[in-house]
């Protein structure tokens, strides 16, 4: 009886952590595409907002 409330416990607990660190991955390559794309003269963005919108689309395109 116990074990299988530890057992539900631990799952509990995974999935709160996956959820929570699941887009982190994405993250990390959003910035580093805002990153690259200040080294490219042909691109230049106004604000941080276009320049995160731009590198979310292509990333997300990408991926399809």
């Amino acid at each position: 009886m116990v074990k299988n409330i530890l057992i539900f416990i631990f799952l509990v607990i995974a999935v709160v952590v996956i959820m929570n660190f699941s887009d982190h991955n994405f993250k990390r390559a959003v910035q580093a595409c805002i990153a690259g794309s200040q080294l490219d003269e042909k691109i230049k963005f106004e604000n941080v907002e276009e320049a995160t919108k731009f590198c979310e689309d292509k990333i997300k395109n990408k991926d399809k």
